[in-house]
């Protein structure tokens, strides 16, 4: 996500391909699953996991703070050179403007339709605070402070430390008996006082934030996780060595997850330890596949090539996809449901039960949906790499 064009950095990728084809292909797995035709018509593994467990859908964003890492550890060691308060300048300014940058996402288009079917302002009192790119702000401004005060080992060991730390207040403030579930997780408790209710997240039923305060601190060696991986890539440099430790400490981390979800469950919407460990040691499993292709064995093909442009411009190109999504509600097209009752859909659900639906059915409509939203947002990014054009934080 905090991808730097700069010419120090961009030389450095040109050794690494494979990491650009990481960071892309997560781009483009979070298009498709973010933008089906229908909610109510997907593919199980397209849809997060009801609570408990995890699909291929809870993989994109773990996967993206992974990438966040990635990036710092090509972008932090230049800082080594600068004093502390430009450092914490620097890191800063990024960190808000990436939690700006969200804030506005969630505010947009500023405006909603009302019972009576007319624009009006949307109101700041219930706009939810928190979201994807506020995690990531906070995530990357707290792992920087990490490895900036602590360094690479002490690092590791503040990550492992906060893994437990948040297993024993999960098990000790949680409810009785029941301390892993949507009622009884303890969290919710603190971002209702820290937030407010009004401005968390509804779409569980209640006020419950899967982005909170709380969960953001395990997701914040997700990061340090991936800085590690890029710092030790950059180190050790296409060596054969170097692959097999990553595939190795790839399956300590599944099979650490695996096991500690016996007591302390895989879950996404509260971030659980053993959900960072088993999305981090996927992540590191998939790098090294991606490097062992396109390093060693040279077959950055054409498929490798479709996923580049996303990589390069992964910011811009989140943004781009939310706002898009958010403009379609702005259009309402009237229509009638399949009762022949008159009603006004979206333009996003307009073309789906117009087009998608009818050509290819209601499951494989909604899947083609998406995946043409995907091949509208690579041409989106491939004439933005053409142009140079990159947005930078």
């Amino acid at each position: 996500m905090l991808y730097l064009t700069t010419p120090d950095h961009r030389s450095m990728d040109k050794r690494f391909l494979s990491l650009d084809v990481f960071r892309g292909a997560t781009v483009a797995l979070m298009i498709l699953v973010n933008n089906p035709g229908s909610w109510s018509h997907l593919y199980s593994p397209l849809a997060h996991a009801p609570w408990h467990g995890a699909t291929p859908t809870d993989l994109v964003f773990p996967f993206f703070l992974f990438a966040v890492g990635n990036a710092m550890a090509f972008v932090l060691p230049r800082y080594d050179r600068t004093s502390s308060s430009a450092f914490w300048s620097k890191v800063g300014w990024r960190s808000f403007l990436i939690f700006l940058i969200g804030l506005t996402l969630n505010a947009f288009p500023f405006v909603r339709y009302d019972a009576e079917g007319q624009l009006v302002a949307k109101s700041f009192a219930t706009l939810r605070t928190l979201g994807v790119l506020q995690r990531i702000a906070l995530c990357y401004i707290i792992a920087a402070a990490f490895i900036r005060l602590l360094g690479d080992k002490g690092s590791a060991y503040a990550a492992a430390l906060i893994l437990l730390i948040y297993w024993a207040l999960c098990q000790s403030l949680g409810a009785p008996g029941d301390p892993y579930s949507l009622e009884g997780w303890f969290g919710t408790g603190i971002d209702k006082a820290l937030l407010g209710e009004k401005h968390l997240y509804r779409g569980e039923g209640v006020p419950f934030d899967p982005e909170g305060l709380v969960s953001t601190l395990p997701a914040v060696v997700q990061v340090v996780i991936g800085y590690l991986a890029g710092q030790y890539i950059l180190q050790k440099g296409l060596q054969w060595e170097m692959l097999a430790t990553l595939m190795a400490m790839a399956l300590l981390l599944i099979l650490a997850g695996l096991c500690w979800n016996m007591s302390f469950p895989i879950n996404k919407k509260i971030w659980t330890s053993s959900y960072v460990l088993y999305t981090s040691g996927l992540a590191l499993a998939t790098l090294g596949m991606a490097i062992w292709h396109i390093e060693f064995r040279h077959k950055g093909g054409r498929w490798c090539q479709f996923f580049l442009p996303f990589g390069r411009n992964p910011l811009l190109i989140f943004v781009l996809s939310g706002v898009v999504a958010k403009t379609y509600g702005l259009f309402r097209i009237s229509d009638v449901d399949s009762q022949g009752a008159p009603l006004f859909r979206s333009l996003g659900a307009w073309m789906y039960e117009h087009f998608f639906s009818p050509a290819f059915g209601v499951l494989n409509g909604s899947l083609m949906y998406a995946i043409a939203h995907i091949l509208l947002f690579w041409a989106i990014s491939y004439w933005l790499d053409l142009k140079k054009i990159y947005l930078r934080v």
